[in-house]
């Protein structure tokens, strides 16, 4: 999980910047969606009818606890 510096502090970020080869996490988007509904990762944020972003103080929240 070394690309945590790379995140923003602030702001949101889209699927394809959590998640690997791009993001920090490296899980499928299936497993993602599974903990989202679950409760194991952040809610989303709805921006649109066909946008899904999550805050970027959660994720970065999310990656402090499993450190």
């Amino acid at each position: 999980m070394s690309n945590q510096s790379e995140l923003p502090q602030t702001g949101f970020l889209r699927l394809k910047s959590i998640l690997a080869p791009n993001g920090p996490i490296p899980v499928s988007k299936s497993t993602w969606w599974a903990g989202v509904k679950d409760g194991r990762f952040p809610e989303p944020v709805k921006l649109g009818e066909r946008i899904t972003v999550w805050r970027a103080e959660d994720i970065r929240e999310l990656l402090d606890k499993r450190a």
